[in-house]
């Protein structure tokens, strides 16, 4: 990726990881939702198709569950 990508994504996943914060902390969507939403975004990382981006695939996954095994999306209580 190049720089001007670096920072729009690293400021998309801070925003979205924020969402996923304000939802919980709101009694909007349970821990267990937003758990299921990281996990299935992983798999569909994980498990897409061969092609020329097999290694942004892996990368993306394994970013995500990093993030579902530090629980940065979610308070832990």
């Amino acid at each position: 990726m190049t720089a001007p990508n670096d920072i729009a994504g690293t400021a998309a996943l801070a925003i979205c990881e924020s969402l996923l914060l304000a939802l919980n902390d709101r009694n909007i969507l349970p821990e267990s939702e937003i758990v299921g939403i990281l996990k299935d975004a992983a798999a569909a990382h994980a498990l897409a198709p061969p092609s020329d981006k097999d290694a942004l695939n892996a990368a993306v996954a394994a970013l995500i569950n990093g993030i579902l095994a530090g629980g940065n999306s979610v308070r832990r209580r």
